[in-house]
């Protein structure tokens, strides 16, 4: 049992240095002697816990996916309505990619390249389930009918993936990745504006 929690927690702390390496360099560039070094191994015994660099981001978007899946849920469950609750995901996003800035950099460059891959089918699962919760709270909304009229939920939450997309991508541009949390309200609040459903006007008072 010893060994097997001493491995565990091996492959863990090799998940978070390729993580935090990826963050400051291309994730293509980072070898296993890199990795080996910042946990302070040797790079034979990388291979002990993992088979090859593939498994280890393999790990790592494996990693990712449980701890934002799980942050996510969590922003979701703290609104009863669906707005709120939207806005509370869309913001739990972004702090998620400002504390790991290395997770898009690996994305990213996985998505470009022409074949499939098991990184990418991960990547897709990834976003999977990203999409599942968006459209559970957007249907609610939609059924709460505070949603515009007619709203394609499927193309709202395509919007509201882009939207963060979009923000991460400007951040990498700019190498400024903290500057999203500064930026997310705005871009929230014009994406809220063009789901919302319109507010009924006033009707004015009779005089008796």
């Amino acid at each position: 049992m010893l060994a097997r929690q001493t491995t565990e927690s091996r492959q863990a702390a090799l998940v978070a240095a390729a993580l935090a390496l990826a963050a400051d360099r291309s994730p293509a560039t980072v070898t296993t002697a890199d990795l080996a070094q910042a946990v302070g191994i040797t790079q034979g015994a990388v291979f002990r816990h993992f088979e090859n660099k593939e498994a280890i981001w393999l790990a790592v978007i494996a990693d990712a996916h449980q701890r934002l899946l799980e942050r996510l849920h969590a922003a979701a469950a703290q609104h009863a309505a669906p707005l709120p609750a939207l806005r509370a995901v869309f913001m739990a996003h972004v702090d998620f990619v400002v504390e790991h800035p290395g997770l898009p950099r690996l994305v990213f460059q996985e998505l470009q390249q022409p074949q499939d891959t098991p990184l990418k089918a991960r990547v897709r699962h990834l976003m999977h389930d990203v999409r599942v919760l968006l459209t559970r709270l957007l249907q609610q909304a939609q059924d709460q009918q505070v949603l515009h009229p007619g709203t394609d939920l499927p193309a709202a939450t395509v919007l509201f993936v882009g939207s963060v997309q979009g923000l991460v991508m400007q951040s990498m541009l700019s190498g400024q990745v903290g500057a999203m949390r500064q930026q997310a309200p705005g871009v929230f609040e014009l994406l809220q504006r063009a789901l919302a459903a319109p507010r009924a006007p006033h009707s004015p008072q009779e005089t008796p």
